[in-house]
């Protein structure tokens, strides 16, 4: 049985990213449609819509495309299963993953706090609404 492949009408709908945007992610290598139809449209399957939320959820946190396309690049590698990584080569590339993944709490971490001062904001604007 072939997977299931999408247009990119509905890779857009299901990850929440515009047409452009899915389009520019695929100009800078971030994703590439597994295939294209008869017609040339780009043709996704379901691995693809995980990359593409991969990277949405990565904006966020303020990673760079270049660093998007090095984490993608890691991951990638480390799921080959054709030529999986061994030893030394895997070691250095589950340290790179590990290194992204302090970033992301960091940035985490901080995105809580900044949330936290919105909401004291609100909340002080709140109070001086009902005085």
């Amino acid at each position: 049985m072939t997977e299931r492949r999408m247009q990119i009408g509905e890779v857009a709908d299901r990850t929440g990213l515009s047409l452009r945007t899915i389009r520019h992610y695929e100009e800078v290598g971030l994703v590439t449609p597994s295939a294209r139809s008869k017609g040339g449209f780009r043709l996704y399957t379901e691995s693809d819509v995980e990359r593409l939320m991969v990277i949405r959820r990565m904006k966020p946190l303020d990673f760079s495309l270049e660093e998007m396309r090095d984490l993608l690049e890691i991951t990638d590698r480390l799921a080959a299963v054709d030529d999986p990584p061994t030893g030394e080569e895997r070691e250095r590339l589950r340290e790179r993953l590990d290194s992204y993944r302090e970033v992301a709490d960091a940035r985490c971490e901080n995105l809580r706090a900044r949330l936290m001062a919105a909401e004291d904001f609100a909340a002080t604007l709140r109070r001086r609404m009902d005085g």
